[in-house]
């Protein structure tokens, strides 16, 4: 979410910034940060990583959090609601001097810089921001958390060139259960066959097309999942820094083949 924290996580074992939450430096502001301040909070954490791969999502607000300077209206079902890249469907400028933002940083490091959406819910979405990334010279992604997405996962992947699934709201919206409720907690786990069903199914377009698809969130977490997570084909993990080693300790005592029979 900053520097301080990037060079926390470097000094471990981390190999790069799989998910760079962006929108912390919005969601206290009473007015849009400018480029130029948004640029050197992205330039803290891309120093901390040099020649690395850093993958930034763009503005991820609305729903759980609020974005003061937007006008987002209350909804009834925010979760439902105008979140994500929604956002800047709605209010493009946003999103494009945020983009100016990343660009800017980008050009200050050494960091392989990757940016990828959230929300996106069709392949005209993943097209329209995939667009704007590659006019600044930086490589698009789009976050898979909405089963939609997954299901067009080969066409959206025609669009990008590469995607993250977010597995808390994937599992979420698949399962129709709020992951914030204590007594759906046994349908919100990525365990689900059907989560893992959709997760197999974007990883199988990944494969087939040579993108790269990785998951964020926190399945990527459970060092029992993981082996899971890379036998359906999942070719990168992210997770906050202090899960990382038991993570990668799990990974380092299995096999590939072990990983696709775990998978099975």
């Amino acid at each position: 979410a900053d520097g301080e924290a990037a060079r926390h996580a470097a000094e471990g074992v981390a190999e790069g910034v799989g998910l760079f939450r962006t929108e912390l430096c919005f969601l206290s502001a009473a007015a849009e940060p400018g480029v130029e301040q948004q640029a050197s909070i992205y330039a803290s954490v891309l120093d901390a990583f040099p020649g690395a791969k850093v993958v930034v999502r763009t503005l991820d607000a609305g729903s759980d959090k609020p974005l003061v300077f937007a006008g987002l209206p209350d909804e009834a079902n925010p979760a439902l609601g105008v979140r994500g890249l929604r956002i800047a469907m709605a209010h493009p400028g946003v999103l494009d001097r945020q983009l100016d933002a990343i660009a800017l940083a980008a050009e200050r490091s050494s960091a392989q810089v990757w940016v990828m959406a959230p929300m996106v819910s069709t392949v005209e979405e993943a097209a329209f921001f995939a667009e704007r990334v590659r006019s600044r010279g930086l490589v698009p992604g789009a976050m898979i958390e909405v089963p939609s997405a997954a299901l067009l996962a080969a066409e959206i992947l025609g669009e990008v060139d590469f995607v993250s699934l977010g597995t808390n709201d994937l599992t979420q919206y698949t399962m129709a259960a709020d992951r914030l409720s204590p007594s759906l907690a046994s349908l919100s786990d990525p365990w689900q066959p059907a989560v893992l069903r959709l997760v197999e199914m974007v990883a199988r377009a990944g494969r087939d097309l040579g993108r790269p698809v990785g998951v964020c969130g926190e399945a990527a977490a459970d060092p029992l999942l993981a082996p899971v997570l890379v036998g359906l084909g999942v070719t990168s993990l992210s997770a906050a820094a202090a899960a990382l080693p038991s993570v990668g300790a799990r990974l380092a005592g299995v096999s590939s083949d072990a990983c696709r029979e775990a998978a099975r």
